[in-house]
């Protein structure tokens, strides 16, 4: 109890200060010398206290009049790479999600291929780092049906989200799940918010929702997956965008 009580308090903490700099952007976030810092302190303490309080804890869900008036948008939200354009302009018709790496079964999903799976709808908050907070209503696959479609290897470990927007620095973002939380079954693709197709800014054609970890961990405009045995090789080695910057790779909240 004393280890969750300390991780709720560094969460609190980091969210006033954030909050309290008034930021302008999860992006804006890692210019300051002392966030990334913070952000990384408590890694080992996260882990912990997440497997103390259950693999299996679930995020409140809560109910339609809870929803917020406007679901804000974070980090980019017009990815202007040539191929996004392009499946933007034909209504993502031809957009197609790649799944592989150490699985028995590459995939190629279309999203009428993922609508045809069973789907899930579920009212969650979603947390910034900055520190606000909005409710919206998801629709979408449960990652763990796709993951079960591909069987992932033995050596499979983690779960690697590449996207379309590219940042700054023209890398692509990209984030990871371990297994405990790619398989928990509030973790969706969605397609859908708030009863219509995702729009542009909040993702679309597909984005990840893990409502119980914070915001940057929920990868927008989709293009594959992958399943590797170590994030190491990967872009910076920390297993994600903003991880590589210095944020904490388990978000916990």
């Amino acid at each position: 109890m004393k280890l969750i009580n300390r991780r709720r308090r560094f969460l609190r903490d980091a969210l006033a200060l954030t909050g309290a700099v008034a930021l302008g952007g999860c992006d804006k976030l890692s210019e300051t010398d002392w966030a990334p810092k913070i952000l990384d302190s408590a890694t080992g303490l996260s882990h912990a206290a997440h497997r103390a309080l259950s693999r299996d804890a679930m995020a409140r869900e809560y109910g339609e009049a809870d929803i917020s008036p406007v679901f804000r948008a974070n980090g980019s939200t017009d990815p202007q790479s040539a191929e996004y354009r392009g499946l933007a302009a034909g209504g993502f018709r031809d957009y197609r999600l790649g799944v592989g790496g150490q699985v028995a079964h590459s995939l190629s999903l279309s999203l009428d291929d993922l609508h045809a799976l069973p789907n899930r709808t579920q009212i969650t908050r979603h947390d910034c780092v900055e520190g606000w907070s909005v409710i919206g209503q998801w629709t979408g696959v449960q990652l763990s049906r796709v993951l079960q479609l591909a069987q992932p290897t033995r050596q499979a470990r983690y779960v690697v989200f590449r996207c379309y927007d590219a940042m700054d620095d023209g890398s692509e973002y990209y984030e990871s799940l371990g297994f405990d939380d790619a398989y928990h079954p509030q973790t969706l693709l969605a397609w859908e918010l708030n009863g219509k197709a995702l729009p542009i800014p909040n993702g679309a054609p597909l984005r990840l929702r893990v409502p119980r970890q914070l915001g940057y961990k929920m990868a927008k405009y989709l293009r594959r997956i992958d399943l590797v045995d170590s994030l190491k090789s990967i872009e910076g080695g920390r297993g994600g965008y903003w991880e590589d910057q210095g944020y904490q790779w388990y978000a916990g909240i």
